[in-house]
């Protein structure tokens, strides 16, 4: 990684092409600049208009946005995915040119995607547009952070490119982007909504239980699907903007990949590293929100005192705990968990603080916690069996890390939660719950049915 300071971009421009020239091979080019602040969601709406498809990251409690537009570099992986996705993206910035001089966490050349769930699962055609592991360095990168506006343009420079030509489209390019005058357009209004099968899952819940007291199995997460049908095809900007607007402490994301896009709101952080300080997040056990502020805190009381929320909670908050200590010094976890309150439900919150070790990357850590005991259960190996050979539902993204990572060693992953890949004029929202051997079959329903919310309030559902 070549690290300069700020020029401008013909200049920098002038520079990438030469040392292209020079090695005859492509040249990654990014450069960075502060501007003035935009609507991120106009500038989301205005990236339809580039070539290439859109990304979309928030993290609502701290007012930090990615918009990506565009495709400067793509990382796909089949074999050892958490291994070679990290390989990919070092070797592309070993050689890449960077003018960056404000190193902002999620600015320069970041790469931001996801994985599936389960690799070994049987796909199906609901997934097909989606890979195991997919992530993208956006052409153009809008990032808000601390109140502050930058762009990073990003291109793959060679050795036959023209100056003047580059200059001239990424010019056009931002034109369009940061238009002020552009307008966001109508969200969607479901007009129908089937759940798939509600009875077999029922009767699955009812069979993990059983198989839970044969096998000793402590907890298996099951997630069922439903399908919604709009008016017309789904407009994607307004639905970001009412999940940034509706849904507090939680992590905003998009993934385009031609006419499908899976999206979402999800509360439920992985893990995130910024300057070697690591956090985590162990949230599991969920209720609803009261009515009003005795019954809320009523719900609140009960929850943090129910036997069954607080014993899936330890399973998860053991987890990670082991699964940072094998990376970490200084791991630090509170004894007891607290409420983690949302629009619609309220969860056990216990979050884990430690220090990065220099020879682990975020990607490890990713690794290491995938799947949480809150998507998949415990034993790991033993749940996962049971929901690859049971469960009807290809999860595809659904329950799996998406997030981003950036050339200075900061990035954040969350669980891909409260989420539906909306596929233009229909879409499929995803929801699950922990089963343990006291579960019953209803009750675990009727939690899913709350969990569904989020979404389809945003839908026009």
């Amino acid at each position: 990684m070549i690290q300069t300071e700020i020029k401008k971009l013909d200049e920098a421009l002038s520079e990438a092409i030469t040392i292209a020239k020079n090695k005859q091979t492509p040249q990654l080019f990014s450069i960075t600049e502060m501007i003035d602040d935009i609507d991120p969601f106009l500038f989301f709406e205005q990236a339809k208009h580039i070539e290439g498809d859109r990304v979309f990251w928030a993290s609502t409690s701290e007012n930090f946005f990615l918009v990506g537009a565009g495709e400067a570099f793509d990382i796909r992986a089949t074999t050892d995915r958490f291994e070679q996705t990290e390989a990919q993206f070092k070797l592309m910035l070993q050689d890449a040119l960077i003018f960056n001089s404000y190193r902002v966490p999620g600015t320069g050349p970041i790469a931001i995607g996801g994985f599936s769930f389960d690799p070994k699962k049987e796909k199906t055609i609901l997934w097909e547009k989606f890979h195991d592991s997919q992530f993208r360095v956006p052409a153009y990168l809008l990032t808000i952070e601390d109140g502050a506006t930058y762009l990073t343009i990003n291109t793959m420079v060679r050795a036959e490119d023209h100056q003047r030509q580059l200059e001239y489209s990424i010019d056009q390019h931002k034109n369009i982007l940061l238009d002020s005058n552009a307008t966001l357009p109508d969200g969607p209004v479901i007009t129908n909504k089937t759940e798939l099968d509600p009875l077999g899952w029922k009767e699955l819940v009812g069979q993990a239980t059983s198989h839970i007291k044969e096998e000793k199995v402590d907890k298996i997460v099951l997630a069922r699907e439903m399908r919604v049908h709009f008016e017309k095809k789904a407009t994607l900007s307004p639905i970001l903007s009412k999940l940034i607007n509706t849904q507090t402490n939680s992590y905003v994301f998009s993934f385009e990949n031609d006419d499908d896009c899976f999206l979402g709101a999800t509360p439920e952080r992985l893990v995130r590293v910024e300057n070697q300080q690591l956090l985590s997040t162990c949230l599991a056990g969920t209720a609803p929100r009261g009515n009003n502020e005795l019954e809320d805190t009523q719900i609140g009381l009960e929850l943090i005192n129910d036997v069954k929320n607080r014993e899936e909670h330890e399973f998860v908050v053991k987890m990670i705990r082991d699964a940072v200590t094998a990376c970490c010094w200084d791991v630090d976890v509170p004894k007891e968990p607290v409420l983690y309150p949302l629009k619609h439900l309220q969860h056990l919150y216990t979050p884990v603080k430690a220090k990065l070790k220099k020879e682990y990357s975020i990607i490890d850590v990713v690794k290491r916690l995938h799947p949480t005991p809150a998507l998949g259960g415990l034993p790991k190996d033993k749940s996962l069996l049971y929901i690859r050979e049971y469960e009807k539902l290809d999860r595809g993204w659904y329950g799996a890390p998406i997030g981003w990572m950036d050339a200075y060693k900061n990035g954040e992953f969350a669980v891909a939660i409260r989420s539906a890949l909306i596929q233009g004029t229909e879409a499929s929202l995803f929801s699950g719950c922990g089963v343990v051997k006291e579960s019953d079959p209803e009750a675990e329903y009727q939690e899913t049915n709350i969990k569904f919310t989020p979404m389809l309030s945003v839908l026009g559902g």
